[in-house]
């Protein structure tokens, strides 16, 4: 049976892909911050689809938590699909937020996606076979989202992703890597933040189940580039081909009145501090 390996798998869209990988009959290691959390999300995706789960608490954001899912993979663990998941979004423009917290987004998103991904792809290579996610964000695609570097680290997400996906050196090797850009999706970001939801128009939204859907199912396909729903295909088609100038008008400065000045609260595992978020 195969294994798969998901991180900020608790809550949300990691825990979504979790119960379809479980569905479809994989045995997983779940991978967050907080241990209490993974062990009650493992027992029940144990009793509701049958398979072994396994949890391992990393916080990804540092150099120890990686190189604690680096050691199991280094230690024998084979495994064949890789769902990098976990990561954080801070709520203040970036002129306002500490460095610290600054650097851990960029840690959690960008450096933990590039240190997991190097320690599952020999191994794949060399089995030629095995499959990675990498869930990025619609906002990588262009300048749609102001005052914040969260679509920065995104973008290089979207840029690794693709680099490496269409690389002969994987392809020849059978070894598939789809990055996904998700549109506004309910977790609990939405309920525990202080940020203001209600301002979204209600088509905007996806649900965590939809883009892991759509996500695997375009991972089957050898698609590089995986985008839910075809009003989020349109918003990211625009963002990547449209004229700069011609997006600048419609571009979202997320620094809006009645949002408060720094802080942080996670993109895919929700708590009220970015230290207390890191999946």
């Amino acid at each position: 049976m195969s294994l798969a390996l998901v991180t900020g798998a608790t809550v949300g869209i990691g825990r979504a892909f979790a119960e379809r990988l479980a569905r479809d009959g994989h045995d997983l290691v779940l991978v967050a911050r907080t241990e209490a959390t993974l062990d009650r999300v493992a027992s029940e995706i144990r009793a509701a689809f049958g398979v072994c789960v396994r949890t391992l608490p990393a916080d990804l954001a540092t150099v120890s938590g990686c190189r604690a899912v680096e050691d199991l993979v280094r230690g024998g663990t084979t495994v064949d699909v890789l769902v990098n998941n976990a990561g954080i979004v801070l709520r203040g423009p970036f002129p306002s937020n500490g460095l610290d917290e600054e650097e851990a987004m960029l840690d959690l998103n960008v450096r933990a996606v590039l240190r997991l991904t190097h320690a599952v792809l020999p191994g794949m290579v060399a089995r030629r076979s095995g499959s990675i996610v990498n869930v990025s964000s619609f906002t990588a695609a262009g300048p749609g989202a102001l005052s914040t570097t969260y679509p920065a680290g995104k973008a290089w997400l979207l840029s690794f992703s693709e680099a490496l996906g269409r690389s002969r050196q994987l392809r020849d090797a059978g070894v598939r890597m789809t990055v996904v850009l998700p549109g506004f999706t309910r977790t609990e970001l939405f309920d525990r933040s202080r940020f203001d939801a209600s301002r979204l128009p209600g088509w905007l939204w996806l649900e965590p189940e939809t883009v892991a859907s759509a996500a695997l199912r375009d991972l089957a396909r050898g698609k590089a580039v995986s985008v839910p729903t075809l009003r989020y295909k349109a918003a990211v088609w625009g963002l990547r081909h449209l004229p700069r100038l011609l997006l600048q008008p419609f571009s979202w400065d997320l620094w809006a009145p009645g949002l408060p000045e720094g802080g942080s609260a996670p993109l895919h595992e929700a708590a009220p501090a970015c230290a207390a978020a890191r999946s």
